[in-house]
């Protein structure tokens, strides 16, 4: 229809078709390149979200009670659902629906994610304080809860020249005590991030009726065990982390499906259930949570 109404000729366009489809074989010059036999081409999911959410570890596939966070750079939080929803709740929660296997749709949301640490980290070592990761978040879990809180999103923290001083600017904007130390500066980053999973989870549940008991976190950002914790608190859910690697499993597991070698969507996913160890994160209680939660709801809000 949209075609139709720009006055596209539609036989420009590739033909769409769902993963698993085989395209054909390995063409034989790159077969020589490469040292591989003539094997099949098969479509995967054709997007990295798309291979990951396929590689969730979950063993209730289309249900209702579980989420993901594919976490890295980036953070998509989201729910696997089988029709879209175009209400108008959805428009004005912009919400987005991306195709994925078996007729499913990804409702997510983009968060800034670990892009925000990352650029902390870049700073640092400007300055010649060459911590690890593993330090900075180390330095993180010992420094004051809930100091200060930004919101992830904020059009500042998509480019700065320097991630430091845009959150030091967003602190003096919002009268709230600036970060000091790397640690300060990571936590504000990480509670930060836990607080918008939370809000977005809360928002995908309304849209779709959901009652989410399990959030699934994979990707790289899954070996953050601060983090993994800090969102089992914020969203008051079990936190299973890991695998790193779902976007690599969903995408060779969906070419073994299409060669028969999987049954279908739920059996693929248990043979990552089998293959991996998850780690799980519960809720904590916290005396401070509530007041500091509705304390970043009134700070987005402005």
């Amino acid at each position: 229809e949209l075609l139709a109404r720009f006055e596209l000729p539609r036989e420009i366009f590739p033909k769409i078709v769902p993963p698993g489809t085989k395209l054909g074989t390995l063409r034989e010059d790159v077969s020589h390149l490469s040292g591989l036999p003539r094997i099949d081409v098969i479509a995967p999911p054709t997007h990295d979200t798309a291979s990951a959410v396929v590689g969730v570890p979950t063993q209730s596939t289309g249900e209702k009670n579980w989420a993901y966070i594919s976490s890295g750079t980036w953070s998509l939080v989201g729910l696997e659902i089988d029709k879209p929803i175009d209400s108008p709740q959805a428009l004005e929660l912009n919400v987005t629906h991306e195709g994925g296997v078996d007729g499913t749709y990804r409702l997510l949301k983009n968060v800034m994610g670990l892009w925000l640490v990352q650029n902390c980290k870049k700073h640092f070592d400007h300055l010649g304080k060459n911590h690890s990761y593993a330090e900075l978040v180390d330095q993180a879990a010992n420094a004051e809860p809930f100091r200060s809180l930004i919101d992830p999103n904020d059009q500042r923290f998509l480019a700065p020249e320097d991630m430091t001083t845009a959150i030091v600017s967003y602190c003096h904007e919002t009268k709230q005590p600036v970060p000091e130390t790397p640690g300060q500066f990571v936590r504000c980053c990480l509670e930060s991030l836990a607080f918008k999973y939370a809000a977005v989870l809360k928002e995908l549940e309304s849209l779709s009726g959901f009652d989410v008991q399990t959030l699934h976190i994979v990707g790289g950002g899954s070996q953050n065990d601060l983090l993994n914790q800090l969102t089992a608190t914020a969203c008051q859910v079990n936190v299973l982390a890991g695998p790193t690697e779902a976007t690599v499993l969903g995408n060779v597991l969906t070419q073994a499906r299409a060669r028969g070698d999987i049954q279908d969507l739920s059996a693929l996913r248990q043979v990552i259930v089998n293959s991996y160890s998850l780690k799980e994160f519960q809720p904590q209680p916290s005396a401070t949570l509530a007041q500091a939660q509705a304390r970043w709801l009134k700070l987005i809000s402005k």
